[in-house]
Order: C-alpha cells, then structure tokens, then sequence
C-alpha cells in the first residue's frame, strides 16, 4: 500500500485535481468550482463503522459559492446533487489513498434521502464516509459506502451504497 498522510488540505486536494497526488491516470478530484470540500480530517482503509475504511472531511459554506446565484434566485439552496457528488468524490479518494490504480467513477447509489437544506448561513458541511466493501482484484477495483453530510452538525443527507470503480479506461 502507498503511504499517504491520513489527513488533506486544500492545497493537497487542488495537487490531487491536477493528477499530482496520486500520478497521472489514477483517481483524481475535480477542480473548483466541482471540489466540493476543502479538507480531509480523517482517512483509513481499515476504520469506520465496518472495519473496512473511512472518510472524514469538511466543506466552508459561504454565501458567495456559486450555486447560490443560480439555485435559486430569491431562495438559495445548495443541490443535493452537488452533496451526493462530494460523497462519491470522496469514495474514489479514498481507492486512490489505498495506492489502487484507475481513474475513478461513480458507478451506482442505493438510497438517497434529503432530510434538509444547505442554505447561504450555513458554515461548514461535514462528509462521513463508512466503507463496506474495498476490493482489488485483477478485473475490478471497487469501494462500496454509505455516508452522511451534516451542515452544522445536523444530518441533512444519508445515502447507502455509495459505489465507486477505478479503471484504467
């Protein structure tokens, strides 16, 4: 297994977006305005509520984020879909931690539910990422997850069966 620091900046995350962090070809971030945190305060392969890895990371909310403007004039709300997006983001981090080789994709969600909103006077979100499953094998290299986002410190977001390949295509 790579060693990699069990924590990430956001200096560390952008060297990941531009291919730096884990070499080229290999899991990567999107860049902002898609990076959807801003730190990593945990990471592992072996933690979390199964044994089987974990994220912990933190996104500043602030009035100027560009969703804001658009989503919707008059009544500003973050879309769940950008949340959703952060988890999987996170999910194939965490393959590409492991020092596990391919680009990574989400490639399927079980249950989604939306239990609130992330609206301009929030302050920060917080991602929790539970592997289930991790697996490497010569045909397929996968991480299986379910996670929750807080915005400050209220479960707005569970999802189960976070699904996230790497591959060399």
């Amino acid at each position: 297994m790579a060693q990699y620091p069990s924590s990430f900046d956001r200096d560390d995350l952008l060297k990941c977006a531009r291919g730096e962090l884990f070499g080229e070809g290999n899991a990567q971030l999107p860049e902002p305005p898609m990076l959807m945190m801003d730190r990593i305060t945990e990471i592992s392969d072996d933690g979390g509520a199964h044994g089987k890895g974990h994220v912990l990371a933190e996104f500043d909310i602030t009035p100027d984020l560009w969703f804001f403007d658009c989503h919707f004039p008059g009544n500003p709300i973050m879309p769940g879909c950008l949340g959703l997006d952060g988890l999987w983001q996170l999910t194939g981090f965490n393959l590409g931690w492991r020092g596990w080789e391919g680009r990574g994709m989400a490639v399927g969600v079980g249950e989604v539910k939306l239990k609130g909103m992330v609206r301009p006077d929030r302050k920060m979100l917080t991602y929790k990422i539970d592997f289930k499953k991790a697996l490497q094998s010569r045909r397929l290299t996968m991480g299986v997850a379910d996670g929750i986002v807080e915005a400050d410190g209220e479960v707005i977001y569970e999802v189960t069966d976070l699904k996230v390949a790497l591959s060399d295509a």
